[in-house]
């Protein structure tokens, strides 16, 4: 019970030095537009959104494209693997059509076109999936967005991007207790990265005593305002949507967010 109080109050600090917490669209608005593609995104944009998620993966000739899955099969009207098929292949398939025909002939965006579209409107919580550090390094900053991403993935790809640019953000899982002590003496990141399994006031604490901002998913059956509600006020300074556009009315009727 000490441990816990004592979390809570570290917390409590944090969240009264900075109550602005941003908004994340988790593969784009994808409610009513394709996932990760740019109809999606345009629409977080609108919605207010501060970032938008987006899924990266290599083609077989070496191109960063955007899908959730391993496969092109539940988005589009392929089959496939991602990192078997060319860059040509996945362009002529149709991510839209499944979705309804008003989407019909929507294009599988490359990471390019994420950053591009992304530079001046929004930043970009980058997934990723499948891509080395080098190349993910090489694209951010093509488009000079090295202060407007974070990046998700693992450890490996974690200590390539720092070593290639430590401007970049990092934002590893929290995981557990072990692990995120381990993240914060190795990496000292500046966000951490948290889901329903691992945001938990133990590990919380941990990240707010190291000055990370904590940016949480709130998906499935925590997508709701009571759940928006007890992620802020217990620590977290980001949080990850299904629904931008009610987050961002939720945490703007709160003073959260500007």
């Amino acid at each position: 019970m000490r441990h816990l109080i004592i979390a809570l109050v570290v917390l409590a600090g944090a969240f009264a030095q900075d109550s602005r917490v941003v908004a994340i669209s988790h593969r784009g608005e994808h409610l009513h537009h394709p996932e990760n593609t740019m109809a999606a995104y345009r629409a977080a944009v609108e919605a207010g959104a501060d970032f938008i998620e987006t899924d990266v993966r290599t083609t077989s000739d070496g191109k960063l494209v955007i899908m959730h899955d391993g496969t092109v099969d539940r988005c589009t009207n392929g089959h496939g693997d991602v990192a078997s098929m060319t860059f040509e292949e996945i362009r002529k398939l149709d991510a839209g059509i499944k979705f309804g025909e008003e989407f019909k002939n929507t294009q599988v965006p490359t990471f390019d076109e994420v950053l591009a579209y992304a530079r001046g409107k929004i930043g970009v919580y980058i997934d990723s999936k499948r891509i080395s550090a080098e190349d993910l390094v090489a694209a951010v900053a093509r488009h000079e967005m090295e202060d407007h991403v974070v990046v998700y993935g693992g450890m490996q790809l974690q200590r390539g991007i720092q070593k290639l640019n430590p401007r970049i953000r990092l934002m590893p899982e929290a995981s557990n207790v072990d692990v995120v002590t381990r993240i914060v003496e190795e990496l000292r990141p500046k966000v951490i990265a948290f889901d329903a399994r691992d945001f938990k006031d133990e590990i919380l604490s941990i990240a707010v005593k190291a000055n990370a901002g904590v940016y949480v998913d709130r998906l499935g059956p925590a997508d709701n305002p009571e759940m928006w509600d007890d992620a802020v006020r217990r620590g977290a300074s980001g949080i990850q949507s299904d629904k931008p556009a009610e987050l961002v009315q939720f945490l703007r009727s709160k003073g959260w967010h500007k």
